[in-house]
């Protein structure tokens, strides 16, 4: 049974499946009701570009922007120079100057495309933790921070205690992330005003961390809101590829690959991810829930690549679709892979299959042509090698199953 809540992004948020934890639902519900709040969200700039991993949280703050609450877009810039320990078995490489610039402007554009910004009513504001952390001074730190912060919690939390139970490499830099990130939400409740902190669930002992901070220091109330820990129905981590990440931005993810990831997510996924990813009212979801299973998918790829590119991206992905499957005209934004002409005679279908990204291993690429789904120019092919007749004017089509295709490319 769902909880009744006041205020109308809770009921909203809670419909859609994006509420896992919070401090004090109940609390936090009186507050929201009350009237229009701050709340942020913060992203490590560890890259160019947030990926889909990042989608959930984006999505449930820009929910809160649509019922009038003001966000607030956290970039960590400073954060990034030490690195979050959550749940990795590896430390965080330590990024120079140079390439941070670069992960602080593109973690940036990242947020735009979801949330409004600008200077007039509930607009969002986009800041960067360097601008308070650079300018911290060590011992002053040490003395008015660090005393809230007992030894015995921090080992506590979850994302130590499994670097220290799996006797992981977990160093004195990395130990002091959540007395960070906690100190950025002190410094937003100051700065913003902000009441809440969103993030996903692998966040939940840094933003705890935070709301006591602020408790013990400006006696005021701050709550913590994490999202779900996405996985799709097979179990899979949200949002990774044979290519890798998902990316959200274009210059790392083609609109096209984009589109096709969402349109071939599997079947138990789609009125889940059409719930937290896209804006349909839950009515047409569930009209959607009941129709063709396929034409479903294409309206989740559809929302999520027209709110992350650009409705004006659609029509290009449509005609690639055509030229791929079903015989049309070829667009720019079909994918293609280069093909060297040292691979004729040499290289396999195998081969061809996995450096293209169609398969993420040679086992995985000989199972798919055993099956009879792996196919160049609609034609079923073997385990054969690459030979010229396979190129028509220097091209060939490539498809693993009916979903994923690609033009071979060979170079002159």
């Amino acid at each position: 049974m769902s909880p009744s809540f006041r205020s109308s992004v809770l009921q909203e948020a809670w419909a859609r499946g994006l509420i896992h934890q919070s401090t004090d639902l109940g609390r936090l519900d009186a507050r929201l009701a009350e009237g229009p709040v701050s709340l942020y969200l913060g992203c490590d700039a560890t890259a160019e570009s947030l990926h889909v991993g990042h989608l959930l949280p984006i999505m449930l703050l820009r929910l809160f922007q649509k019922h009038g609450y003001r966000p607030v877009a956290l970039v960590g810039g400073g954060t990034s120079k030490i690195g979050d320990p959550s749940f990795r078995n590896t430390a965080r490489p330590i990024l120079s100057e140079e390439a941070l610039s670069k992960n602080v402007a593109g973690v940036r554009r990242s947020y735009e495309p979801y949330i409004r910004f600008g200077t007039a009513g509930n607009d969002g504001k986009l800041v960067d933790n360097a601008e308070w952390l650079d300018r911290l001074e060590y011992i002053p730190f040490l003395r008015d921070i660090g005393q809230h912060f007992p030894v015995g919690r921090l080992l506590s939390l979850d994302s130590v205690k499994q670097k220290l139970d799996n006797n992981l490499p977990f160093s004195f830099l990395e130990f002091n992330y959540p007395l960070l990130q906690a100190y950025d939400f002190l410094e937003l409740a100051r700065r913003e005003h902000c009441v809440l902190q969103i993030g996903g669930s692998d966040q939940w002992g840094n933003i705890v961390s935070g709301v006591e901070l602020i408790r013990r220091m400006d006696q005021q109330e701050a709550f913590a809101l994490t999202t779900p820990l996405l996985t799709t129905a097979s179990g899979a981590k949200m949002g990774k590829t044979a290519q890798g990440a998902v990316w959200l931005r274009p210059e790392f993810c083609a609109p096209f690959e984009f589109w096709q990831y969402w349109r071939n997510v599997e079947d138990q996924d789609v009125g889940r991810f059409l719930r937290l990813f896209t804006e349909l009212s839950l009515e047409k979801i569930a009209d959607l829930e009941s129709s063709d299973v396929n034409a479903a998918k294409v309206v989740l790829a559809d929302q999520v690549t027209g709110l992350t590119h650009g409705q004006g991206a659609l029509p290009e992905i449509h005609q690639a679709v055509q030229a791929l499957f079903y015989g049309g005209e070829a667009a720019e934004s079909v994918p293609t892979f280069s093909v060297p002409p040292t691979w004729l005679g040499k290289k396999t279908i195998v081969d061809l299959l996995v450096e293209s990204g169609l398969c993420t291993s040679r086992g995985e690429a000989r199972r798919l042509i055993r099956g009879g789904g792996a196919y160049m120019n609609d034609q079923a092919v073997q385990e054969e090698t690459l030979e010229a007749r396979h190129f028509s004017e220097g091209k060939a089509k490539v498809s693993a199953g009916k979903k994923r295709a690609l033009y071979a490319c060979l170079q002159s």
